[in-house]
């Protein structure tokens, strides 16, 4: 009979040097509009996907689209101006 043993050691033993850096944290924190604009965008999307769009879904959606957009712009401007170089 052959047993079957866990790996959770084995598995978790690295944890702590797994974690984020600050570094890595404040990126996911710079970029968390552009997140939150992704969703929001996906989210009318998806209201859409098993009906056919009206109105004020086409608009939600021309909306979503477009924050998502500034804020890739806010978050591209941030970065350009930070490291110094022209986008």
């Amino acid at each position: 009979m052959s047993h079957i043993v866990t790996v959770q050691d084995a598995v978790t033993a690295f944890a702590d040097f797994m974690e984020p850096t600050a570094a890595e944290l404040d990126a996911v924190e710079q970029e968390m509009p552009v997140i939150l604009a992704d969703v929001d965008l996906l989210e009318a999307q998806i209201i859409t996907l098993d009906r056919t769009p009206t109105e004020l879904d086409t608009q939600r959606i021309r909306r979503a689209r477009r924050r998502l957009l500034a804020a890739r712009r806010e978050l591209a401007n941030r970065t350009s101006g930070a490291t110094g170089g022209a986008a």
